[in-house]
């Protein structure tokens, strides 16, 4: 095809005639003054871009025969450069499922739009979602990774005749102000509860698909017909969030996206010989992409205790690893470069019926683009080994901690150490309420309370007195049995001379300033001074967090952040 027809002149590639506009933030598509003004088409679907050097063309001036308003999307005068451009940060953080997310200008650019568009897959959220992500609330986005055998090569990969399962799945949580981020690792072999799910079928008629209880996680799609609404269903069921959106990926996604950024560099601490996944490294640093990414992500045997679990934290390694790949590189300065991932992405990822266009793409990149990546934190679903089996293959909830996890996402609550956002001065009565928590504390064998059952669930204050006793060293406790009155909110009543130890069984019960009552003196049965703790209908369980908003992760909870550098164990 000669240059005219291709929308450029010599032998300059299309991909480099994008280039990101400072002033914007924005990728626009930059002609040189001989080319004709016809569209250019976009690639092929299926076809990755041409390789070419990576360099920005700076903008041409056209001559016009008479004055004219400037096009869309392009600046009237050269500006200075910002310091670091929205778009940037955009494909920064999106890089491992959403790098794909470009803006353009111009009649090419928007054919170029409209081919990306024909790339994506998308299937119905069946009416499980939020409805879509909100650019002013917190946002809430299920990964899904399937072991279905799709696309060549991957015969050697998942189970034979599979209809693919949950394999793996992230919550990833977004906070409101954007200032952190957490994704949460959802086992594929925890026992859950499947709810029954409505399903669209093929043919557009609704079908509503039997759940089943006690079953593994991974069994949430794709068996029985289920799609991934279904697994946003249990997401909810499981963790009380309700996912905004879902995107699903299969085996040629990883290999096609770590292609795409030219490999992701990763670190093994010994070596590593896995024939089920095919990775076969020595102890070191590597840079792995395609075939071998794939094995990485999916090799368990030769890491860890050589179960899923140490696969998860493998793959969560690889993520970190990405995340950095792209902050490092001129992946996102490179057109060429950018214009692969949008295919690679385009063309790997199915996404929920709200999420099904490059349009609604961009708007939640520009959101997920204002994370500070060294406040994304992963971690997993607390669990333990299933007690009903003797051969461990599968596993249960940690109860407290799996719960105080949940509650923390719930409540948007991060996992690392932000700075919060200036706000409007705090009042006397918020200051006050604030410094409740602060000051000294008693040991938990000095804290004297009496448990009232004030709307929990029957049993509780028995329960959270158990728990007190016997796992938090508040020996002086006693059951008071039900409270005059059902409260909403759990409170802990306590007189001036007995602060130190409010603070004390606050710390342990993970309750806010807000819970704290002031007042005057009780007595217990033995007709000593004591405090009363009254649990109300937000009571989920004894040692559970009372106030997610006030505690920190729970003890034990394996936690890291994109911006280290982690070796495979």
């Amino acid at each position: 095809m000669d240059a005219q027809g291709r929308g450029r002149a010599g032998d300059i590639d299309p991909a480099d005639q994008w280039v990101l506009n400072p002033d914007t933030g924005e990728y626009e598509l930059r002609l040189p003054p001989s080319a004709a003004q016809s569209p250019v088409p976009g690639p092929r679907a299926g076809a990755a871009p041409a390789a070419a050097p990576d360099r920005e063309v700076p903008p041409q001036r056209r001559r016009r025969s008479a004055p004219e308003e400037p096009p869309p999307g392009r600046a009237g005068r050269r500006r200075p450069a910002k310091k670091k451009s929205r778009g940037k940060r955009v494909l920064l953080w999106t890089g491992g499922t959403m790098a794909f997310v470009v803006l353009a200008g111009g009649t090419a650019g928007y054919l170029y739009l409209q081919h990306l568009n024909d790339n994506i897959q998308s299937v119905a959220d069946d009416g499980a979602s939020t409805g879509g992500f909100q650019k002013d609330k917190a946002i809430n986005i299920l990964l899904i990774g399937t072991d279905k055998r799709t696309g060549s090569g991957n015969e050697g990969y998942g189970d034979t005749g599979s209809a693919g399962h949950a394999d793996t799945t992230i919550l990833l949580h977004v906070s409101k102000d954007r200032s952190n981020a957490t994704a949460l690792s959802i086992p594929r072999d925890l026992i859950v509860d499947v709810p029954d799910c409505p399903t669209t079928q093929e043919d557009g008629t609704q079908k509503v698909i039997p759940g089943s209880a006690g079953v593994r996680f991974n069994t949430s799609l794709g068996q029985d017909g289920r799609t991934p609404s279904c697994t946003m269903r249990t997401v909810t069921e499981l963790t009380g969030v309700t996912p905004d959106n879902f995107m699903v990926a299969d085996f040629n996604a990883v290999k096609t996206l770590t292609s795409a950024v030219g490999g992701v560099d990763v670190c093994l601490a010994k070596d590593i010989d896995d024939p089920d996944s095919h990775l076969k490294l020595p102890a070191g640093k590597h840079t792995v992409e395609g075939e071998q990414a794939l094995a990485f992500v999916r090799t368990r045997h030769s890491v860890g205790f050589g179960g899923d679990l140490s696969r998860i934290e493998i793959q969560q390694q690889f993520l970190s690893a990405l995340m950095r790949k792209l902050k490092s590189n001129d992946t996102l300065t490179s057109p060429s470069k950018m214009l692969k991932l949008a295919e690679a992405g385009t063309e790997a990822l199915t996404v929920d019926s709200k999420l099904d266009s490059i349009g609604k793409l961009k708007d939640l990149g520009l959101e997920l683009g204002k994370l500070n990546t060294k406040n994304l934190t992963f971690t997993t679903v607390p669990v333990v080994d299933n007690p009903a089996e003797k051969v461990k293959a599968t596993v249960v909830l940690k109860e407290g901690p799996a719960q105080q996890v949940f509650d923390m996402v719930a409540n948007d609550v991060s996992f690392t150490e932000v700075k919060k956002k200036e706000s409007e001065k705090e009042t006397k009565e918020a200051a006050a309420v604030a410094a409740r928590l602060r000051g000294e504390r008693s040991e938990p064998s000095e804290v004297r309370v009496r448990v009232m059952n004030g709307g929990a669930p029957a049993g509780s204050a028995q329960e959270e007195l158990a728990y007190l006793q016997t796992d938090a060293g508040v020996t002086k406790s006693e059951n008071a049995g039900n409270a005059p009155a059902e409260v909403a909110k759990t409170t802990l009543e306590y007189a001036p001379d007995q602060a130190d130890q409010a603070r004390a069984l606050a710390e342990i019960l993970g309750l806010s300033g807000a819970a704290m009552k002031p007042g005057e003196s009780v007595t217990n049965s033995q007709g000593l001074p004591t405090m009363t703790l009254t649990l109300g209908k937000d009571f989920k369980g004894a040692g559970v967090k009372l106030d997610a908003a006030a505690g920190k992760a729970p003890d034990g909870v394996e936690k890291s952040t994109a911006d280290k550098v982690e070796c495979a164990k």
